[in-house]
């Protein structure tokens, strides 16, 4: 079902321009969150893969993310600079102490989206693939209150 916001938007007045540098600074963390997300989609991928079959081999990650092999090395490379991944021959990819902590802080980033847009009535699937979105884009302070949102009694 497709629901048109072009009612809704028409009877809004428009909204009063932020200052530039306050403008800038909201772009930036979007630009930011943007950049950090694919790296992060894959430390998750590759826990999730180390946690249920025991290795996480690039062409796995590939397919599941939905890209070509050479895609996967490069960004593989990549969180190998950062200190993120080690990649065995032969073995796989592995997450360093640091990518194990990234990585589990995406993925409980990604509960609490998918629990808030459950419990405001989200279908299931949907708020799983919309919380592959918003779970990198969220600031600390915005989970926070979704957090005691999910808390508050019923």
């Amino acid at each position: 079902m497709t629901v048109l916001l072009t009612p809704i938007i028409s009877k809004l007045a428009p909204a009063e321009m932020p200052a530039e540098p306050t403008q800038a600074r909201r772009f930036g963390k979007a630009r930011s969150a943007q950049h950090g997300a694919l790296g992060e989609d894959y430390v998750e991928l590759i826990a999730d893969l180390l946690a249920t079959g025991g290795e996480a081999r690039p062409t796995d990650i590939a397919r599941r993310l939905g890209v070509s092999h050479a895609t996967a090395i490069k960004t593989i490379a990549r969180l190998k600079r950062e200190g993120l991944v080690v990649a065995r021959p032969y073995r796989g990819v592995f997450l360093t102490g640091r990518g194990e902590l990234l990585a589990e802080r995406v993925r409980m980033r990604h509960r609490v989206v998918v629990d808030l847009l459950v419990a405001v009535g989200v279908p299931a699937e949907a708020a799983e693939q919309d919380a592959e979105g918003i779970e990198h884009h969220v600031s600390d302070a915005t989970l926070a209150a979704f957090e005691r949102y999910l808390r508050r009694p019923a």
